[in-house]
């Protein structure tokens, strides 16, 4: 995919407890409504969405680890109805191997691991997948993460990890003899990580940017935004846009988001002024 330009990722969790659009696709006896993640994932391509990102594992802060039996239940037969109606890259947001292996034989097309390939088996199910990969920065697990981060320099070491991680990638899959996938990373903002952490890593994302990887941004309606505006989840699309706007605007070129349309527009007007500034000289 050319990511010249920022490109949307539409959330489509398909999980009873994330924080803001969690049992919005379970039916009433806690199952998937694949009919429902369908439709919710046709309405965000036509809104404007390169990648359909979906999860069965809530890993807000506080959030307990999901079964293997009851994550793979939620999210393949998902994957496998999107890889057939949907025109979009069907990305899995998932640590466990078995699910990165099995959701690539039924269609998916990029493998977003909030882990980092940390979980036994992850590396080499990740590797022999032979998709792109989306690697992230998380501070300790979700558990408890978000009780004491703590950093000397959040964006150095935030830097210095994912670059450990792509080291550990790259060598296994040059060992194993197959080509190194296409990387991504992900600064993790809310992972491991106070508000001040998220805003220092975006102000200064350019940083990672210079890593020479595509930055995939994750910021949509998060619990930073609820603290510094005051606002609820459902009242943070104001600020989810803003942020998705200077994200982009510092070098993201991945906008994961609940609100696909708005930040499509959003993404679309900074588009244009940059082109104003490019055809003027600027």
């Amino acid at each position: 995919m050319d990511l010249s330009t920022p490109k949307i990722m539409g959330v489509l969790n398909v999980t009873p407890d994330s924080f803001y659009d969690g049992g919005k696709h379970c039916k009433s006896d806690g199952a998937v409504s694949i009919s429902s993640a369908l439709l919710a994932a046709e309405k965000m391509v036509a809104d404007g969405a390169a990648f359909i990102d979906v999860g069965g594992e809530s890993t807000r802060p506080g959030a307990a680890p999901v079964g293997l039996e009851q994550e793979c239940a939620r999210v393949l037969p998902v994957v496998e109805a999107l890889s057939k109606n949907v025109d979009a890259v069907i990305s899995v947001d998932t640590s466990s191997p078995e699910i990165m292996t099995e959701s690539v034989k039924l269609g998916g097309g990029l493998i977003n691991d909030v882990r980092a390939l940390e979980k036994k088996g992850a590396i080499e199910a990740a590797v022999n997948a032979k998709v792109p990969l989306c690697l992230m920065h998380m501070q300790g697990k979700p558990s408890t993460m978000q009780h004491n981060p703590t950093y000397s320099n959040a964006v150095s070491e935030v830097c210095e990890y994912l670059l450990l991680r792509v080291g550990i990638l790259q060598d296994f899959a040059q060992k194993a003899g197959i080509d190194v996938p296409q990387i991504i990373l992900d600064p993790g903002y809310g992972f491991g990580k106070t508000d001040e952490h998220n805003l220092q890593l975006l102000r200064d994302l350019s940083q990672i940017e210079n890593l020479g990887y595509p930055i995939l941004a994750g910021l949509s309606r998060k619990s930073m935004i609820g603290r510094l505006l005051g606002r609820k989840p459902e009242d943070r699309l104001a600020g989810s846009l803003t942020l998705a706007v200077i994200a982009a605007q510092n070098g993201a070129r991945i906008i994961r988001a609940h609100d696909v349309a708005e930040t499509a527009d959003a993404i679309r007007l900074l588009q244009a002024i940059k082109k104003g500034e490019r055809d003027n000289g600027a």
